[in-house]
């Protein structure tokens, strides 16, 4: 069956939904569908993309392509919109680049059933699903009703008023009301009688966008809490004139973010004649006008019309997904608890694996998780929701309160005020955030929640389609074609169950207890995805704790492998060591859920289990080793897997116990001739001894600004630019402190981020700040690569195209390196604009590579981080900064974009990974 994935869209969140559209297109099960990929752009053009940009880590990393990008200054990366208006011819020369544009009529052809993966406006709001149902093509999810009303958070709040269900007091701005309203007095007015905080939100939006929360009557944070949900902003002259030009252009960067800014285009003023499209566009106009005007009001051109106001419910946070069951009734998925303190549940947070915690079920008695099943179920058939939904909600605990006032406004002109209903139990249930959609990133709610059920993202998703068939079915559209499809669906569902013995067992390592443990989860999540899916392999989520001393394993069911992150994994393997069983209400959940888990996954097991090395080797032919840093990367756990006879990813012993030390790593290297950064070590005991002795010598090596890093972690650990002596002595307090626990006022000299991870360490490394140094060119670049073995036995190492990293902050992030929609990599780097000197330039870059893992022995494959400089004559110098023998596998990691152009997919990488793995414990075996 052919399944159209519909991905991107002009929404603000469409890079949440370009990530989950490759999550999607990687998880349907390939023995049952051909995914076929439809990104849609932020024009609203169809278009059949080429699958290698599925996975380029941003939409603007190949759409608009670099050729169709104007001249700028500003090392910015744009969205089709900033090049403003543009003919069909133009834009069909731009899609032209990335694929071939679809039109409507044309997409029946194409696909047998559409699979939306798109947010917000024009994708959750009912337009999509019209333009599908006229051509008759089934889709995922509820039809256009319940989607335009799930969309208009307005128009629910009413209804959830008249019904008499719990929600709290709202009232609404419009933009009107806004311009011309009294202020300070419509803020009296909210306080009132809405109380604080105050809650700001845009009506038809995502649930991360366009929010703010008004704790204290504060008329500016007022004016921007409404200026933010309106997506507008006022600009002064005093403001501006206070920025440098470099934090004008950050201030541009920011402002034009679509997630976190007000995007563009934007008109100036009530000057709705002069558009503007693009940043550098943007910060002339503003540098010229406020040496006039003492303020510019900026407007997006697609802003909202109204804002929704609410009372802000102090409660606990719930998200819960409902599915529909076999029989078309909804069956809610354990909710979810957001656990956070004060800071809001932002993009960060929600989508970056470690920040917030999320616990399944929510920590209540069985009675009141029950309750908010059933207020989720109900409100499901209320709204008239189909296939699923994610309903997101607060219990608030305490009295209810006393029935609401008849409040006469107190302002004659404003819309009336909508008190709170009030409930008649002890805690109240407000459900005030109802989506048709859901985010589809691996850890989403959406997959975190089945898996509790005991379903794959695989076999998830599978179950979702067959949904969507049977409710458009029930709707009236062709019921004959979709009968038909249905029974093949089945028909195939049964004969994938029956032939799952036959593929080859592979154990996916992660997690670890390094810094980066989080993002191992996230590797091997990755992993387990591309291979479960595969009509090949059949993998074995295996979870790895405990000490150098002593390595645990535990084969993980899916719902504790796709818990939040690696910390929530362990403690779930403690609770179940501990002799505790499944939760009660996951065990209803369960039950109530039979019919759906063993059609489509069997006998799941629903507990982890401890496993040592042996019965490991009983029970799978290879091992993926997902670990970043210590162990994994350090030849540690190979050692372990040679010993037993089990193929493994990645380089060997002695290779791995090499590259993970950077210091070593970098001697070798340059004993080989190869270009490093000047280094050296800093030890806990010389800082101990003389900690002024101590700084003045590496003062005197390393004139500032220079790096300070781990010497045996993980690629972004900890890695600082020091710039003076504050911050030389806060990196040694951190890294050499003896608690766990972060030190405060060190932490805050390095400016560290919400929950940054810094490893305690006995010794860490000093480099020199590679800079331009006169070069006509110089970049950052990460090159990936891969081997072979020869039909003699010999060893043929393949490098792909590096990767521009372009850093926002003065050293890559574990953001920018692994979240979707954070990093911004540019695959081929851009060397050169000619393209002959550009090849010319990487075939250079590229050999430099290829000498690195000679000299260090790499296998498998290995991603190599270094600068280029590119001189006047033309000669090109690589400095090597490290290199990662077990590379980040991240659905966004930028290795998959470089694979791509060799044209390898993701799973054929890691096909040809394991291959290469399996080939040479065959050959080891020869030899002995």
């Amino acid at each position: 069956m052919k399944i159209g994935i519909f991905f991107g869209g002009p929404s603000r969140e469409r890079e949440i939904s370009f990530a989950g559209g490759r999550t999607v297109y990687d998880n349907l099960d390939k023995a049952l569908f051909e995914a076929v990929p439809i990104f849609v752009d932020s024009r609203g053009n169809f278009i059949l993309l080429d699958w290698h940009y599925i996975y380029k880590g941003t939409i603007r990393d190949f759409y608009p392509p670099v050729s169709a990008l104007p001249a700028s200054e500003l090392k910015v990366q744009v969205y089709l919109e900033s090049l403003g208006e543009l003919s069909a011819e133009e834009q069909d020369r731009i899609i032209g680049e990335v694929g071939r544009r679809v039109l409507p009529h044309e997409l029946a052809g194409l696909m047998d059933f559409a699979f939306l993966a798109l947010h917000g406006p024009q994708g959750e709001d009912g337009a999509i699903q019209g333009l599908l149902e006229w051509y008759g093509i089934p889709y995922s999810g509820s039809g256009l009703l319940p989607s335009a009303f799930g969309i208009d958070k307005i128009a629910q709040k009413k209804l959830l008023t008249a019904l008499h269900q719990p929600t709290p007091a709202f009232r609404t701005i419009t933009a009107e009301e806004w311009d011309t309203t009294d202020r300070a007095a419509l803020l009296g007015y909210l306080t009132r009688e809405l109380g604080l905080p105050l809650v700001f939100k845009a009506p038809r939006q995502g649930s991360s966008i366009g929010i703010s929360i008004l704790r204290e009557a504060d008329a500016d944070q007022f004016f921007r809490a409404v200026e933010r949900s309106l997506f507008r902003k006022t600009v002064t002259r005093d403001e501006w004139s206070r920025l440098g030009a470099q934090d004008r252009i950050a201030w541009v960067q920011h402002l034009t973010d679509i997630r976190e800014g007000i995007g563009l285009p934007v008109i100036l003023d009530a000057d709705d004649t002069t558009i503007i499209y693009h940043p550098e566009a943007l910060l002339t106009q503003l540098t010229e006008r406020l040496q006039t005007a003492d303020a510019v009001l900026l407007t997006n051109v697609d802003g909202e019309a109204q804002v929704l106001v609410e009372s802000f419910v102090a409660g606990r946070e719930f998200s819960c997904i409902v599915v529909e069951d076999p029989a078309g009734n909804p069956l809610a998925l354990p909710p979810t608890e957001i656990v956070k303190g004060e800071e809001m549940f932002d993009y960060r947070s929600k989508y970056l694996p470690g920040l917030a915690r999320k616990v399944t079920p929510i920590d209540l008695p069985e009675a009141e998780i029950q309750r908010i099943r059933e207020a989720c179920e109900e409100m499901f058939r209320t709204f008239g929701f189909q296939v699923y939904a994610r309903l997101d909600g607060f219990l608030v605990e305490g009295t209810p309160p006393a029935d609401a006032v008849d409040a006469e406004p107190a302002l004659p002109t404003l819309p009336p005020y909508y008190p709170p209903t009030p409930a008649p139990t002890p805690s109240r249930i407000f459900l005030n955030d109802p989506n048709t959609t859901s985010g589809m990133l691996p850890a989403s709610f959406f997959f975190h929640q089945a898996a509790e059920i005991g379903l794959n993202p695989s076999q998830f998703l599978t179950y979702l389609i067959r949904t969507s068939l049977a409710a458009r079915r029930r709707g009236g559209m062709k019921p004959v074609v979709l009968g038909r499809l249905l029974r093949q669906l089945d028909g195939a569902v049964a004969s994938r169950r029956q032939h799952e013995q036959e593929r080859t067992k592979v154990a996916v390592i992660m997690g670890g207890y390094s810094s980066e443990r989080h993002i191992s989860v996230e590797s091997g999540r990755n992993i387990y995805e591309k291979l479960s899916s595969s009509i090949k392999y059949e993998p074995v989520p295996v979870f790895l704790t405990g000490s150098s001393e002593e390595f645990r394993l535990y084969v993980l069911p899916i719902n504790v492998m796709l818990k939040d992150n690696a910390d929530d994994i362990r403690e779930k393997i403690e609770h179940a060591e501990a002799g505790h069983g499944l939760h009660p209400v996951l065990e209803r959940i369960r039950r109530e859920a039979d019919a759906i888990t063993s059609t489509y996954a069997g006998q799941p097991t629903a507990q982890p289990r401890r496993i040592s090395f042996e019965e490991l080797a009983h029970e799978v032919d290879e091992v993926f080793i997902a670990l970043h840093g210590r162990p994994g990367e350090d030849g540690a756990l190979q050692q372990q897997l040679e010993k037993l006879g089990l193929p493994y990813n990645g380089s060997g012993v002695e290779s791995s116990s090499i590259t993970i030390n950077k210091f070593e790593t970098n001697r070798r290297l340059r004993e080989a001739g190869l270009r490093v950064a000047e280094h050296r070590m800093a030890s806990r005991l010389e800082w101990a001894a003389d900690a002024e002795s101590f700084y003045r010598s590496l003062e005197t090596q390393f004139p500032y600004p220079f790096i300070a890093k781990p010497a045996d972690d993980g690629c972004s650990s900890a890695v600082k630019k020091i710039k003076n002596r504050a911050e030389l002595e806060a990196f040694s307090q951190l890294i050499f402190r003896q608690q766990e626990d972060l030190l405060p006022e060190p932490a805050t000299v390095l400016h560290l981020g919400f929950k940054e991870e810094f490893p305690q360490k006995d010794a860490f490394l000093v480099e020199t700040l590679i800079s331009r140094d006169g070069a006509k060119h110089f970049l950052e670049v990460t090159g990936g690569l891969l081997t072979h073995w020869q039909t003699d036995g010999s060893l043929a190492i393949e490098v792909f195209e590096a990767s521009e990293a372009l850093a926002t902050g003065e050293v890559l992030s574990l953001e920018e390196k692994f979240l979707a929609g954070e990093g911004q990599n540019i695959t081929p780097a851009r060397y050169a604009p000619e393209p002959a000197e550009r090849q010319r330039i990487s075939d250079e870059v590229k050999a430099e590579l290829k000498r690195v893992a000679e000299v260090l022995n790499i296998q498998g494959y290995a991603r190599i981080d270094a600068f280029v400089r590119v001189r006047e004559t033309g000669a090109v110098e690589v400095i090597i900064i490290e290199v990662n023998s077990l590379p980040g596998m991240t659905p966004a990691t930028c290795i998959f974009h470089q694979t791509a152009l060799n044209g390898y997919t993701p799973y054929d990488f890691i096909d040809r990974i394991l291959e290469f793995g399996k080939r040479r414990t065959e050959m080891s075996e020869l030899r002995a």
